[in-house]
């Protein structure tokens, strides 16, 4: 089976009075029609950039995709296609659900006005066509009076009664890969799990392929069908869904599952936040990009190898240079360096 999308050695870099920031550096995969795929990772691990490069919505400059880098979608490679060719695609194909709708809904056009463009424009409708679709969509998403809310503003919306709109703008033209960047920040939890069914429902009745990309592993837990994690721009671990939640393979991947609380284990055991911050994206350091934070490393040999994502199991990849699981001991105690197996 042809994957739907195939992201190949993408590298995307932003030039800087400080630097180069490599953003996204050397990432691929693969996302197939029907299938939902999770990216996550903390903020500024490259998550948006890479649905950004996808979408080809980032500016040049500062922003620059490597030549080498390829991103095939339905048999083309999106980075070669002409702006006109793309602009065909985005909203219609592709369409992406931003991470801040109040900042990415127009706050002078009301939300009909904004709803029944990409179908003037993609699907050709007339003016009562677009509208009688618009109401559909707004029912579908849950919105109640679909016919009364078009002449509203953005302002006059909750939340997530934005996010909502936000969905039914993306899935008006029923694409094929629908891009949801952060679809629950900000919201409360009711309103995240209303969000999350009602992406389930889109892809169970249109097929589309979803890609989810979060900050919160609990978020895509019953949701994806495969997970990636990112970390400073790379792909460090990928596995489907109930491989990584049962036997995650890179000290990231650990170190995020044991900050989030679980409802299977007992009460008096303590969260164990990831020390230290994320790396200076112009600075990055040598080797192991999570060296300085891993509660597994061994500085002379994590310092000197970057570790590239290598078979740990079935369907399952990670890029560390040692033999991690979660119950393997911890080498750093207090600023001490415990010997463990290299691979």
């Amino acid at each position: 089976m042809e994957p739907l999308l195939s992201v190949q050695n993408l590298k995307t870099s932003f030039k800087t009075d400080g630097g180069l920031v490599k953003a996204v550096n050397d990432v691929s995969f693969d996302l197939f029609e029907g299938e939902t795929l999770g990216i996550v990772g903390e903020s500024g691990s490259g998550k948006s950039v890479t649905s950004l490069s996808i979408m080809r919505l980032l500016p040049s400059p500062p922003s620059r995709i490597d030549p080498d880098s390829k991103i095939i979608f339905k048999g083309r490679d999106l980075l070669k296609l002409k702006d006109e060719e793309m602009r065909k695609i985005r909203g219609k194909e592709i369409a992406m659900i931003f991470q801040d709708p109040m900042t990415s809904l127009n706050p002078v056009l009301t939300i009909g006005k904004q709803i029944t463009e990409s179908l003037k424009l993609h699907l050709k409708m007339d003016d009562n066509a677009s509208k009688k679709r618009a109401i559909e969509l707004l029912k579908l998403v849950g919105i109640p009076s679909a016919d009364k809310r078009l002449s509203d503003y953005p302002h006059q919306f909750s939340g997530g009664m934005r996010q909502r709109v936000m969905i039914a703008m993306a899935i008006s033209c029923n694409p094929k890969l629908l891009i949801a960047d952060e679809p629950t920040t900000a919201l409360d939890v009711t309103i995240q799990a209303q969000i999350l069914e009602l992406l389930k429902k889109l892809r169970n009745e249109l097929g589309t392929a979803i890609m989810l990309i979060t900050h919160d592993l609990g978020v895509v837990a019953g949701m994806c069908d495969r997970i990636q994690v990112m970390y400073a721009g790379k792909i460090v671990e990928t596995s489907n869904s109930k491989g990584l939640y049962a036997e995650p393979r890179h000290p990231y991947t650990i170190g995020l599952l044991n900050s989030i609380p679980r409802l299977d284990e007992r009460r008096h055991e303590r969260l164990i936040p990831i020390s230290g911050m994320p790396p200076d994206m112009v600075t990055l350091p040598p080797g192991c990009s999570f060296e300085p934070r891993c509660n597994y490393r061994q500085s002379a040999i994590c310092q000197s190898k970057v570790p590239e994502l290598r078979e740990v199991g079935e369907a399952h990849k990670a890029a560390c240079l040692f033999d991690i699981t979660r119950d393997s001991p911890v080498t750093v105690k207090t600023g001490d360096t415990v010997a463990a197996e290299t691979i």
